[in-house]
Parts: C-alpha cells; sequence; structure tokens
C-alpha cells in the first residue's frame, strides 16, 4: 500500500540524520531529535516510513525496556544498543541510527505518583553522556579506545516536559512538534482508504466531519467496518465452534469481500466511535477512585460535589490556616466589585476555604475532544479578590475556549476540583 510520507516531516529527519554524519567544521550538531506531539497522529510510523525510504534499518528500543528489577540493565542497554547500531554501519556500509520509541512513558516523570527509579535517572544521565560523547560509548567493566562511528538518535513521545530538562536542551536535543495540518491530514487519511474507492472528495468530507480526531483514529474507523464480516463470520460457524475454525484447522479461512465503504457508512461508525470517546471522558474514574483513596471515602459513594455548602478538609498547617481567614468584609467586597456569576465566585471562595492553591486552564474546541488543555498562566492565592482578578483576566482572553478551574492539594499535589467555568457559543 502506497503510504503517504508529509514533506515537512521527512525533510527534518533526513536533514538530522544526514547532518550528523557530515563532518561539519566548527558546527556542533545535536545528536538527539526528538519528535512530540498528541497522541496517535503517527510518529512512529512516519518515522518508520522514512527510515524504508532512506534504506536504514534503526536499531530500536522501546521505552517500556527503560526500567528494570536490576539497577543499571536499562542504561547498560542503551549503550549496547548504540554499538549495535555503530557496529552495523560498519558490517552493511550504510546509514544506520538509535530510535527510542515513547520516550517519556519509559524515562518522564508525569506527576509526585509516578515513582523515579534509579534506572530512570541512569537512562536520563546515560543518554546526556552519549550526546556529548558520541564516538565514545563504553559497556560498564569493559574500555575499547576504538573510536565509534556517530549515530544520530531519534527518540518520539507525547510531553517531553516530563523528562529530565538538562536532557532536552538544544545543544543535545533537537526538537520537533507533529500535529499534521489538514493537507497532511487529507494525504495521510488517503493512503489509508487507497483501496477502498472513496473519491478525494468523500476524503475531504471525512477528515472535516472528524477534524479533532488524530490520526489513528481513521485507520481504526477502516478497521471497524470489518466487523460486519467477522460477526457474520462468527454466527456462521457457531460461537462454539469458532476457536477450532480458525486456530489449527484443516479449512481455509474465508477471504472477505471489500465492504461498504460507503461516506455515510464510515460516518455512522465514526460517530459511534466519538461517542464512546466521549463517555470514558465524562466517566473521569480515576479521579473518583484516587479521591477516594486520599479521604478514606468508599468509592460505591456518590462522587461528592464540591459547592457552597460541601464541610472543609482539614489541614493544620498554619500557612493554609491563615489563608483560609477570609473575612466578611473582603467576600462582600470581592463579590461587589466582579464580573463573575454567582455560581464561579462561591467555587472561588471554596477553593480558598479549602486551602487548595487555584489554577485555571483553556482549550479550543479540538483540543477540549482530546483532553490536551492549556495553562492560563501562574495565579498567586495573596487574597480572594486578586484570584477573582486573575479568573475574570482569563475568562476575558479566551471567550471562545473552554475554561476551567483547578483546585489543587499542594501537600499532595494533586488536583482535587475541576470544574468547567465556561464554554464557547456553538
Amino acid at each position: 500500500m502506497p503510504y503517504y510520507i508529509s514533506p515537512r516531516f521527512i525533510d527534518k529527519l533526513a536533514v538530522h540524520i544526514t547532518k550528523n554524519f557530515l563532518d561539519l567544521p566548527r558546527v556542533r550538531v545535536p545528536l538527539i531529535l526528538g519528535i512530540h506531539g498528541r497522541k496517535g497522529e503517527g510518529k512512529t510510523f512516519q518515522c518508520q516510513l522514512v527510515f524504508e525510504k532512506m534504506g536504514i534499518e534503526p536499531v530500536t528500543i522501546s521505552g517500556g525496556e527503560l526500567e528494570s528489577k536490576d539497577a543499571g540493565d536499562p542504561a547498560r542497554l542503551l549503550r549496547l544498543r548504540y554499538r549495535e547500531a555503530s557496529e552495523k554501519i560498519k558490517v552493511q556500509g550504510r546509514m544506520c541510527a538509535l530510535f527510542i520509541n515513547d520516550l517519556d512513558a519509559g524515562a518522564g516523570r508525569f506527576d509526585a505518583g509516578t515513582q523515579y527509579t534509579v534506572n530512570t535517572q541512569l537512562v536520563n544521565a546515560t543518554l546526556m553522556n552519549i550526546a556529548d560523547n558520541p564516538t565514545n560509548v563504553q559497556l560498564p567493566g569493559s574500555y575499547d579506545e576504538t573510536p565509534l562511528h556517530r549515530i544520530p538518535i531519534i527518540v518520539t513521545g507525547n510531553d517531553f516536559s516530563t523528562l529530565y530538562a538538562p536532557l532536552i536542551r538544544d545543544g543535545r536535543m533537537e526538537k520537533f512538534y507533529w500535529e499534521p495540518n489538514r493537507e497532511e491530514r487529507i494525504g495521510i487519511v488517503d493512503s489509508i482508504f487507497k483501496t477502498d474507492e472513496l473519491s478525494p472528495g468523500d476524503i475531504d468530507n471525512l477528515v472535516d466531519k472528524f477534524s479533532d480526531q488524530a490520526i489513528d483514529f481513521f485507520s481504526a474507523l477502516r478497521s471497524r467496518i470489518y466487523d460486519e464480516q467477522i460477526r457474520d463470520f462468527i454466527h456462521q460457524v457457531g460461537i462454539e465452534k469458532i476457536s477450532r475454525r480458525v486456530v489449527n484447522s484443516t479449512e481455509k479461512i474465508p477471504d472477505f469481500p471489500q465492504p461498504n465503504f460507503d461516506l455515510s457508512h464510515l460516518k455512522e461508525y465514526g460517530k459511534i466511535m466519538v461517542g464512546e470517546q466521549k463517555r470514558i471522558r465524562e466517566l473521569r474514574l480515576v479521579e473518583e477512585y484516587n479521591k477516594s483513596r486520599l479521604f478514606g471515602v468508599s468509592p460505591t459513594k456518590e462522587p461528592e460535589k464540591f459547592t457552597a455548602n460541601t464541610p472543609n478538609y482539614n489541614y493544620s498547617s498554619p500557612e493554609v490556616t491563615k489563608a483560609n481567614q477570609l473575612t466578611e468584609n473582603q467576600i462582600n467586597h470581592s463579590v461587589k466589585n466582579s464580573n463573575l456569576s454567582l455560581e464561579v465566585r462561591e467555587k472561588v471562595q471554596k477553593i480558598l476555604e479549602d486551602g487548595l492553591k487555584i489554577g485555571m486552564e483553556y482549550a479550543d474546541k479540538r483540543r477540549y475532544k482530546t483532553g490536551s488543555w492549556k495553562s492560563c498562566g501562574k495565579i498567586e492565592n495573596e487574597g480572594e479578590k486578586e484570584v477573582i482578578d486573575a479568573v475574570e483576566n482569563c475568562l476575558a482572553e479566551h471567550q471562545n475556549d473552554y475554561v476551567r478551574l483547578i483546585g489543587i492539594d499542594m501537600n499532595v499535589k494533586r488536583r482535587i476540583v475541576e470544574k468547567i467555568i465556561h464554554r464557547p457559543k456553538i
């Protein structure tokens, strides 16, 4: 199948790889190229297509290999694979690269609940050392004076801010944010449905219909269309006999005819998939369970509603106690001079009374559906009036976006409240 490769993507990757194999005078070339972006946009697959087009067979490491029960194993694996890639250049006589998938998932730290192990530290330190000394990468317990061939490293991930900051500095890692534009999305989706007799107009219509979805959505949508034929096959054979019919059977698996790839049919299944995504976002059961574990509430109880009548949490810190001492005059003054609704003001007051730190986030329509929020900036809890002013400023700057209010318990570094206080007019 002739897959589509973004010219922008292949240009970035090809330039980085080639530049690392050239001896440029007085030019310090970053060894690592970090390709980051939201989930499901085809970062890894595009890399594989570029490698194939350039005739490169990379040495690959998964983010899941960057942890072990034995301290030092993942760091040793990085050095071993790097030396393996260098040896392949000698044997094959062509370019090679070290490709690390989902680096942030294996070596990043997402929140206070993520365990930061010795191996995590060693992986970051090893990558930094390799980036600084790419021709002198030794294995523990041995030393070889022979210089290695410089091997460019390509890493992918969703959020590189979770990585150790010195690793991703510009001298070591060149960053490339991958978010396909409409033209690139149409090209990729067209290649996915290349054999399914969809017209260019149908492809455009499909991409625009699900413009807020990632690229993997369309691949999953094509796979979903085959469900009807698989279901008919199971009913034909019988649910009790399907295992023997498919595995170790003397009969050949039937050839399934091409299903109905009509545009309306694709849209129908697409809406079902979008509904499943929405259901997961709305449930957010992990937050309910985490709150239950944190505050000792039974998970079977109805989730607590954060309203003005919610009991205060007991925090004994003197700083928190001082912050909670809001006088009636301060409350009346802020209410009188604020343009916020009564409900939002009560939310702000309740969060402050509970000793939580307030934050604000916003997202446009597309990012809201994918759960990609951006911060409105730091809000200092110096007083209720200052906080309300900051909330008003954020709402004024993002009238066409979704805006949510956040209450954070700084003692455990956990979000306790998340409340959408503004929705754009549709």
